[in-house]
């Protein structure tokens, strides 16, 4: 018997649309296996797919009456031990795209209803197979491109982050339900619940939600990639090194000074981590109105950018040292990568004198593609890996930064309360809202915008 709370069977194909060498067509709900059994004929012998064991694959043909449609390996999986919770039927067909058609019209004709965007993992979720977070881990791992971004989502999705949320919330409600108890008992003015032991969940609930907020910094750039702002005055190289890191001419690149008068972007993945670099207008006093606005959109890019790499001509830094400090000193927060370029332009003598007055800055030459590597090298230790290899919890999912933000504040109420004695009630009040906060995280609690907003995201067949 299964356990869905859905009474129909969908269809969708679960790969990419368009031809190939192979397409999955998934069918979820009660129905499925029996559905499927009707149209399915066994290549070598007789078979019931209704009968056959849990998580087992067989070959054989789909047919319609008497119409042979495909060859097919048909893939069987019975509740409760499949991705739904429901029984699950993956039909594994040839990638001509009228092949599928013809697999999912026949099933629709059949009485199954198309799938909905991410409809199968709405109900893997409605069934208990994973909570509200896993689920949106599914989407987040889909989506990564990247080993960071890959191993955010995977960590998310293996539960560590849930577990860590709903043990929390677990304690929290086990006093909250003292808290309520007292209430009860308002005129007896009895205490139920341990004032000491409360506090001391408190603090560490509250301690324990500031760092998965701190660590949303961290995972938020890391699952969208690290915006790298290429900054300095007109005709330093700032095309040509972006051109240079990409490998490919991706920005115009001319001697005219003012070329680029808008931010130019596009990402390379070094060492597992998704870099955006974005090549800006030079930073110069001009009357241009149009190259005027690419400037202001400069430092625009600045200020969302975590890496600036601020890059200066070769020939000037030797005429002038405060420039290195221009943009330190207006972006004291930011960490900002000094870049000297256009080293070839200079005699040996001139660079030795230049290494010995700068000894912690990077020479490179765009144009020649010298010293790329070094930099590349200095962009991975600017990005610490640390807490992704050590399977650290890491929120990258802004609707969950939200919450934990919430529930923080809600916890920080019910602290304040707690020193100044406030009553049962009132305390009770800001620990009801804590709850609901965390409870938003897993599912615990949910609305029919909440689900709809979620998982329109998906993509169909998954």
């Amino acid at each position: 018997m299964t356990n869905s709370i859905h009474s129909d069977t969908i269809i969708a194909l679960a790969t990419p649309s368009g031809m190939g060498a192979i397409a999955v067509i998934r069918l979820s709900g009660s129905d499925a296996i029996q559905i499927v059994s009707k149209h399915f004929k066994p290549k070598y012998r007789s078979k019931d797919l209704n009968k056959v064991k849990s998580h087992t694959i067989h070959l054989g043909h789909i047919m319609d009456e008497s119409r042979m449609i495909d060859e097919v390996l048909v893939s069987v999986f019975k509740d409760p031990h499949s991705y739904t919770g429901e029984n699950v039927v993956e039909i594994n067909c040839h990638g001509s795209v009228y092949i599928q058609q013809e697999i999912i019209q026949l099933f629709l004709s059949k009485g199954c209803r198309t799938a909905t965007n991410g409809e199968f993992t709405l109900r893997a979720f409605t069934n208990g197979k994973m909570d509200l977070s896993q689920a949106e881990a599914v989407a987040d791992l889909i989506e990564s491109d990247s080993k960071a971004s890959h191993q955010i989502a995977l960590q998310q999705m293996r539960g560590g982050f849930s577990s860590e949320i709903a043990n929390l919330r677990e304690q929290l409600l086990n006093f909250a339900s003292l808290i309520e108890l007292e209430l009860d008992f308002s005129e007896e003015d009895v205490e139920f619940a341990d004032r000491a032991a409360f506090r001391d969940l408190v603090n560490k609930l509250s301690s324990t939600l500031k760092i998965l907020i701190d660590s949303f910094a961290f995972g938020n750039v890391f699952k969208n990639g690290i915006p790298v702002a290429i900054v300095g005055e007109p005709n330093v190289g700032k095309s040509t090194l972006l051109n240079a890191l990409l490998n490919e001419d991706k920005a115009i690149v001319s001697d005219i000074p003012g070329t680029t008068r808008d931010a130019i972007e596009d990402e390379i993945v070094i060492n597992g981590v998704v870099f955006r670099f974005i090549d800006t207008a030079g930073i110069r006093e001009t009357e241009n109105v149009v190259e005027t606005i690419g400037i202001k959109k400069t430092f625009e890019k600045i200020e969302q950018a975590q890496l600036v790499l601020h890059l200066i001509d070769a020939k000037e830094i030797l005429n002038t040292k405060s420039i290195i400090e221009e943009l330190k000193n207006k972006y004291p927060l930011k960490r900002i990568l000094t870049i000297v370029n256009k080293r070839d332009l200079l005699s040996q003598e001139n660079i030795s004198i230049l290494n010995a007055q700068h000894s912690n800055l990077i020479s490179i030459s765009a144009k020649n593609k010298t010293g790329i590597n070094q930099l590349i090298n200095e962009l991975t230790k600017l990005t610490d890996m640390g807490a992704l290899t050590n399977n650290q919890t890491i929120v990258s999912n802004s609707r969950h930064f939200e919450a934990l933000t919430n529930a923080l504040i809600a916890v920080k109420e019910v602290e304040k309360g707690m020193d100044i004695n406030l009553s049962s009630d009132l305390l009770a009040i800001d620990i009801r809202e804590a709850l609901h906060h965390l409870g938003l995280i897993s599912g615990a609690v949910t609305t029919d915008d909440l689900l709809g907003n979620i998982f329109a995201n998906f993509c169909i067949g998954k």
